[in-house]
């Protein structure tokens, strides 16, 4: 355990001492951009904001995780920040997980900074050998300003000429060795993590206290909740939800994760929904055959986007507003959320259809997932939705695999007070003394069945109310 704190306050301290570049306060450029902005941003935004210029005004590196929840306006605050950084002549570089997230964002950034003379640039496979070099040249120039793209940014052979901040969407993503490269990068460099569900691992540093952290909970303007619906696979069921969504001018994502199966399950959609225009993308496709469908059902020229889960980060199409998901059952809880946020981008009502086989036999642990996304439909689950992932999956990934043992042995609440009072002791602070106490009332003081009747739901309730450490906190349950 110390060791593992060890290391942890080790990382923070050399964040703490290491020497960064200190930003500009705003200048009238910046004060533009921002008001250039076509809706009003909400008040979650515009604390992150300030939290953000905070950290790029001091000398500290900024290591922020800018937690919100799917389409409720990270991309703005990113962009925000992206602008200060220019304005004191450095470089953004953006980064995202996947080719399609890198071109989702590629146009959301030039279409943004269209007005004023900042040149974006994006780095993936949907370019050449020759276009890349090129691109890479200019960028250790000094002629791109904004460098979108996926891991390849982080290749050996891509040199910036002055990078101020790196904004990194959906870093759960990256593989070990694109994480180790990001962390050297955050020694002197200001980085920015943005999430809809944060990974647990990521999400207890921030409770911690070992990362900054910002999070959105309001939801724009006019946004409504997604309806999910959780149902055995039904051909009815699939063609009343295409029906309904193309009936009112809509867009339907149909997600079959089998490559092998998935020209079989479009000609099933085709058949069920005649009229339907359908098109199917996965990720073992042709660069430019993939670009062509993604853009195709950009542009609405498809109905229907059977697809892979290629489709889990970043396609924001704001006329799709049914999903149907297949095989639910064997995702994880933080894939269904994302794939569940691909809809409901607009102030339409979305639709979500989380579809089990007819014969599937749920798991424990798939049955509760299934239930907790209907449960949290209401916007601005993405926080709740990650502590019911660290709560489901146990936190194996928490500190790396060799702390699952211990986790185990001692349950994940303990170890984290474990954690938390060793760090406090590492930092010399004085750690509190907790006081337990038994009390014999004769009542019976179990919550009925008819007040809250799932056992999952009256088992997390009496855990927060013993984890409430004052009146305070019992009265927010």
């Amino acid at each position: 355990m110390r060791d593992m704190a060890d290391e942890l306050l080790k990382l923070y301290a050399q964040r703490k001492l290491a020497e960064g570049f200190r930003f500009s306060s705003d200048g009238n450029w910046q004060r533009e951009f921002e008001d250039a902005f076509e809706f009003s941003a909400t008040k979650d935004q515009v604390a992150a904001v300030v939290d953000i210029k905070r950290d790029m005004e001091s000398t500290q590196p900024m290591d922020r995780l800018l937690c919100g929840d799917v389409g409720f306006g990270k991309t703005e605050v990113a962009m925000r920040a992206a602008f200060k950084a220019l304005g004191d002549g450095k470089q953004v570089a953006v980064l995202a997980p996947t080719t399609v997230l890198t071109l989702q964002h590629f146009e959301t950034f030039k279409r943004r900074f269209a007005p004023f003379p900042v040149r974006v640039e994006m780095f993936s496979r949907f370019q050449n050998a020759k276009e890349l070099k090129k691109g890479l040249e200019e960028l250790s120039e000094g002629k791109i300003d904004i460098a979108v793209g996926t891991h390849r940014l982080l290749s050996q052979d891509v040199e910036f000429h002055d990078l101020g901040l790196l904004i990194v969407d959906e870093e759960q993503r990256f593989g070990v060795k694109h994480k180790e490269r990001l962390k050297q990068l955050r020694h002197n460099v200001d980085v920015l993590t943005m999430s809809a569900t944060p990974i647990p691992r990521t999400l207890h540093m921030a409770l911690l206290g070992i990362r900054d952290m910002s999070v959105i909970e309001t939801p724009p303007k006019d946004r409504l909740a997604i309806q999910t619906v959780v149902s055995h696979f039904d051909a009815n069921v699939v063609r009343a939800a295409i029906e309904q969504e193309i009936s009112r001018g809509g867009q339907v994502y149909f997600v079959h994760n089998r490559i092998e199966t998935i020209w079989e399950r479009a000609a099933l959609v085709q058949q069920l929904v005649p009229q339907a225009r359908v098109g199917v993308g996965h990720g073992q496709m042709g660069e430019a055959a993939l670009e062509k469908v993604l853009l195709g059902f950009m542009k609405h020229e498809f109905d229907v986007f059977v697809s892979t889960t290629i489709v889990e980060n970043g396609l924001d199409i704001p006329l799709a507003n049914t999903i149907v998901i297949e095989n639910a059952e064997r995702y994880g809880l933080s894939e269904l959320y994302q794939l569940r946020g691909r809809v409901g981008r607009s102030n339409r009502r979305a639709y979500a259809y989380l579809l089990v086989p007819q014969d599937a036999q749920l798991s424990d642990i798939a049955r509760k997932r299934l239930a907790a996304l209907k449960e949290f439909s209401d916007l601005g689950a993405g926080f709740k939705i990650a502590a019911l992932d660290l709560e489901l999956r146990g936190a194996g990934n928490l500190l790396g695999g060799e702390q699952h043992g211990h986790i185990a042995a001692v349950g994940f609440d303990m170890y984290v007070r474990l954690l938390e009072e060793t760090v406090h002791e590492l930092k010399g602070e004085e750690v509190p003394l907790e006081i337990h106490s038994t009390l014999s009332l004769g009542l019976d003081i179990r919550i009925p069945p008819d007040y809250i009747g799932d056992e999952h739901q009256r088992l997390r309730a009496y855990k927060r109310i013993a984890d409430a450490g004052d009146e305070e906190q019992a009265a927010k349950i």
